[in-house]
């Protein structure tokens, strides 16, 4: 009976679709030409009722498209704006020039005027903006020695002089032994570094890397630009990662926030190192086949003043929008202004900096659920209505913004990559600005590592729902590609846990050692870290992330140095050295990882159309699917092996049994013979063509191929 009207439910959700579907073909017939909008509504006709507002967000963004084309040439012109703004070196000298309408005179001061601020006044022109140019010495030497200190005095209307840090300024330092207040540097070494390698094209399969340099040592301190070049890359790539995403680059004053309360946006954070080290780590890596996105923060800022942009020339609402709706209330941040002209113009040329002076292949764009919504996702529990997202919750100038940002990347960089972090689900995320989407390439799958978490913590392995698992991982939109990952930075920070740790942190400080007996716990540990990680990369979604340390199963959660925890490094660092010891059993788990990283990149099966699950068997807790020509059968179950398991297969062809993670070098038992070929039976089964049984040993994967 339950299952007569469960078809009964899915026949009238197949009736409206088909309703719908029709009504787009009418509205696109009515029409002689197709617009974005039908486009839209033609791959997904559940927005249909949405034509009004989707329409109403395109005209807005072909608005402000075409007035900067118009106004400045081009939205490249535009988004070239640091080669003008901010200080600039060229071959007869120094320009200078900063926005801050606020202001009613300006006076460029540092190290080279001994702190005058009555000499090198500033030029102002009727929308506020100052420019001063000052020429080379007769020697041809520049008027500011490099790695100087400089500011920018402004006088306001009451006589009131702010000393500001230029707000695109491309280097500050901040010595903590003095103040925890950073300082403005002129940054222009004799030598400026050369690229020397090509960028990769883009990947058919992202599989990315998520690092934080600063934890990227063993030992408790902040480590280098330089040392994760010569330590950290080899292991990217002898893993198999093609794409590396780099967190916490742009200046932000506490080490703690992850990177989250950028003050200076143009700058790559001193604590790694000089820019220049940031520029040879990117070449390497690209040497190595590898390319690398910056994790950049444009949903908001930090609230400093001294060192930000905040309140910049006396105002709050210069780059942000001014009293409440400027001001994130959980973050204690500022909100900008994406309705704002000059805004607009600060951030597109940031993003363009970052992708031209460094080669940054791509964004992770944090925040975008804060960006899109005046909630912004702030004790609002999306229910996946489309209301949520056309409605009046919605930010159309934040939209707009991330429309020209991905339009801007993308025709200019083909083979960039943007990625969003979006918890709401907002549909066209992912899909082209000409099409009427917002552009991006990729989404983040923020329910997976959610999942896993909640089933670790709430739920005995016998109660195991095989079903919603698979739900949770195959749930995306329609051609709209998603970032799969079973734990990322998230999960990783304080007041959290890793997956090794919820599976194993009773036992992990005292039974990973080989010369120590394996105990249940540590059993089911490594069983079950090897199966979710492939299971997620396998099913969930059309690129894979894993972040730094956790493809060997990091035993600790992620702290950095604060009042909290006495200023302590112990918990802010990567403990490699575990996963270098052949004694320890971490090794087992870094194996695996580069075992699925490898598979993929020979059968691609990311880039490969969604999974067919034929089976999800909740007795048996054994899930198998077909994707990118490869068979993967799952048995989650704690205690049951089968012999001769029948399992459906499209393929007609023998099988071969291309990773099992029974294996000995991945902590298995080595219970599966795999020079066994498997040959198909021309019998249907689970809606397959074919069956082959095989044998599947509990909390154990494997994958097979048809070749």
């Amino acid at each position: 009976m339950m299952l007569g009207i469960k078809n009964e439910k899915e026949q009238k959700v197949s009736n409206d679709i088909a309703s719908l579907k029709n009504a787009a073909k009418e509205a696109l017939n009515e029409k002689k030409e197709i617009v974005p909008v039908d486009a839209l509504i033609d791959l997904d006709p559940w927005l249909t009722p949405y034509r009004e507002p989707l329409q109403k967000r395109y005209d807005l963004y072909k608005q402000w498209f075409d007035k900067l084309n118009n106004s400045e040439g081009s939205l490249d012109n535009f988004s070239k704006s640091y080669l003008e703004y901010g200080i600039n070196v060229t071959d007869k000298g120094i320009h200078y020039k900063e926005w801050a309408p606020n202001a009613k005179e300006a006076h460029f001061v540092g190290d080279f005027n001994n702190w005058d601020p009555t000499s090198h006044k500033m030029n102002r022109d009727e929308f506020g903006t100052f420019d001063i140019f000052l020429p080379r010495n007769a020697d041809g030497s520049l008027p500011i020695k490099h790695n100087t200190k400089v500011k920018i005095a402004l006088t306001l209307e009451d006589g009131t002089v702010l000393y500001r840090i230029p707000a695109w300024i491309r280097r500050v330092t901040q010595d903590l032994s003095v103040s925890p207040t950073y300082d403005g540097i002129f940054w222009y070494p004799e030598e400026q570094y050369v690229f020397k390698n090509q960028k990769p094209s883009k990947p058919e399969s992202v599989r990315i890397y998520e690092a934080h340099v600063g934890i990227s040592s063993w030992e408790g301190k902040v480590n280098t630009f330089k040392n994760f070049t010569r330590d950290v890359l080899p292991r990217i790539k002898d893993l198999g990662y093609n794409v590396i995403q780099l967190m916490a680059i742009m200046e932000h004053p506490y080490y703690a926030s992850f990177g989250y309360q950028v003050t200076s946006f143009f700058c790559a954070s001193s604590r790694y190192g000089p820019p220049e080290d940031l520029k040879e780590l990117i070449d390497t890596a690209h040497g190595m086949g590898i390319v690398v996105l910056l994790d950049v923060v444009h949903s908001h800022a930090c609230n400093n003043v001294e060192d930000g942009i905040n309140h910049f020339d006396g105002t709050d609402h210069q780059y942000f929008h001014a009293g409440g709706r400027g001001r994130h209330d959980l973050w204690n941040s500022r909100l900008f202004n994406y309705g704002n002209y000059e805004t607009l113009r600060f951030l597109l040329s940031n993003l363009r900096y970052w992708l031209d002076e460094f080669q940054f292949d791509g964004f992770r764009f944090d925040g975008v659920t804060s960006m899109m919504y005046y909630h912004h996702g702030m004790g609002y529990g999306f229910s996946g209505n489309y209301d949520e997202y056309f409605g009046p919750n919605t930010d159309l100038e934040a939209v707009v913004y991330l429309m020209l940002a991905n339009k801007m990347i993308h025709d200019l960089y083909p083979d960039a990559i943007t990625i969003a972090e979006d918890v709401s689900g907002m549909p066209t995320l992912c899909r082209p600005v000409d099409e009427g989407g917002v552009g991006f390439d990729y989404r983040l799958a923020m329910a997976i590592p959610d999942m896993w978490i909640k089933i670790l913590k709430e739920q005995k392995d016998d109660d195991w729902d095989m079903g919603d698992i698979c739900w949770t991982l195959t749930n995306r939109r329609y051609k709209e590609k998603t970032i799969a990952y079973a734990e990322s930075h998230d999960q990783a920070l304080v007041g959290d846990k890793t997956l090794a740790f919820w599976l194993m942190d009773k036992e992990m400080y005292d039974f990973m050692s080989e010369l120590c007996p394996r105990t249940p716990i540590i059993d089911r540990g490594l069983a079950l870290h090897k199966m979710i990680r492939l299971l997620t990369h396998a099913l969930g979604g059309e690129g894979y992330l894993n972040f730094i340390g956790n493809e060997f199963g990091h035993p600790e959660w992620l702290d950095f140095p604060r009042e909290g925890n006495g200023n302590s490094f112990h918990y802010a660092r990567r403990q490699f050295n575990l996963v270098d010891d052949d004694l320890l059993r971490y090794k087992f788990l870094n194996n695996f990882d580069r075992a699925m990283q490898t598979l993929e990149s020979k059968y691609g099966w990311l880039h490969a159309p969604q999974a067919y699950i034929s089976l999800k068997h909740e007795g048996d807790k054994v899930i198998v699917f077909e994707r990118g020509d490869l068979l993967f059968i799952f048995n989650f179950h704690p205690t049951k092996s089968f012999t001769d398991y029948r399992v459906g297969t499209s393929w007609n062809t023998p099988h071969h049994i291309v990773l099992n993670s029974d294996r000995v070098e991945y902590g298995g038992h080595d219970c599966i013979d795999e020079s066994v070929t498997h040959f198909p039976t021309d019998l249907p089964w689970n809606n397959r063509a074919n069956f082959l049984q095989v044998y599947i040993p509990c909390r154990t994967c494997i994958v097979l191929s048809h070749e």
